[in-house]
């Protein structure tokens, strides 16, 4: 079997604003928000410890109150997800009226 060597795109050269920042953060809630919803479907369950067996997660509370170390996971994502936006040359631009709910 070959060896596996990730090879995720440079974003090192793209910094973002602090619009932008403040959405990583919401992007980031809602990546936990995603994951947690999708592990209640499958029958997992809130735990002091990480147990595959069992389904338990000590993960399955609000964003708001998981620890730095684990939020960090997802502010990740969702800032490596925009830079690898811009990276790829698209823009990102707030509706006009309000920058909170796209939907409206």
């Amino acid at each position: 079997m070959k060896k596996y060597t990730p090879t995720p795109i440079d974003t090192s050269d793209i910094s973002l604003s602090k619009d932008l920042l403040k959405l990583t953060e919401k992007l980031a809630e809602n990546v936990h928000e995603n994951w947690a919803k999708r592990r209640l479907e499958e029958g997992w369950t809130p735990g002091p410890v990480r147990d595959d067996e069992k389904r338990t997660t000590p993960c399955l509370i609000p964003y708001s109150q998981l620890p730095e170390i684990e939020k960090s996971y997802d502010r990740n994502t969702a800032m490596e997800t925009l830079k690898l936006i811009f990276k790829l040359g698209y823009t990102i631009e707030p509706k006009k009226g309000g920058r909170e709910n796209a939907s409206e």
